[in-house]
């Protein structure tokens, strides 16, 4: 899953970072209003970690502005204050929780795993489709419950397609949503298509149908049609 952590205290920003990242999500970070507006009109998120007082704007405007392009994301608010105000403003606008400053990175962890369960699994940590199984805390995938052994970028993939599934999902969609800011260091897209590969080769040797259609000239479906 893919967060974008918008934070302008420097050294908050990067405890964040590397905690979640060390949990396995994607995530890209912004501490200024207009970067972290650039990064959502470019970039599809799962989740986003919003500070209410940045650098040029206020996070609340972000909200309401993330809500329209990206509504099926969660969104959890960090703020220094504890307003009742805020909370209320930010909860109305469409965020799925609040954390007052200062705060554990533990609990900050929990609250974005609950809000993934929630908008993306039904409350469940797992997805099962037929003999596939996701575990998407414990970063494992079943097939016929014998476990098929990936690497995080190709477990990565496969969770973007599956919780995307029977959408045409581009080259170019997967390189922004699992390289994130790293995405513009990439010449082309080759090793997009190798790791796809490796991907369905491991897959279907566990017996698995081959749930992930190329899309000629365009990109990747997952599809159980």
């Amino acid at each position: 899953m893919k967060l974008l952590i918008i934070e302008d205290e420097q050294e908050l920003l990067r405890s964040m970072m590397e905690y979640i990242r060390g949990d396995g999500y994607i995530c890209d970070s912004s501490s200024r209003f207009t970067d972290a507006l650039n990064k959502i009109n470019l970039n599809e998120y799962d989740c986003f970690v919003v500070d209410i007082t940045l650098p040029g704007g206020s996070g609340l405007d972000l909200i309401r502005h993330l809500k329209k392009v990206q509504q099926n994301a969660g969104v959890i608010i960090i703020s220094a204050k504890n307003s009742l105000d805020d909370k209320l403003k930010g909860l109305d606008l469409g965020a799925d929780d609040y954390l007052t400053k200062p705060f554990h990175l533990a609990e900050l962890n929990s609250r974005i795993k609950s809000v993934l369960r929630r908008r993306f699994y039904s409350g469940s940590s797992s997805i099962t489709l037929n003999e596939l199984r996701i575990d998407t805390e414990k970063h494992q995938v079943f097939v016929h419950n014998n476990e098929v052994i990936l690497t995080k970028k190709e477990f990565d993939i496969l969770l973007y397609l599956v919780t995307n599934k029977e959408r045409v999902i581009t080259k170019e969609g997967i390189l922004e949503h699992i390289w994130g800011d790293d995405s513009n260091t990439f010449d082309n897209l080759d090793f997009v298509y190798t790791h796809i590969k490796n991907l369905r080769k491991k897959l279907i040797a566990q017996q698995c149908p081959d749930y992930i259609r190329s899309i000629y000239g365009t990109g990747y479906k997952f599809t159980i049609q």
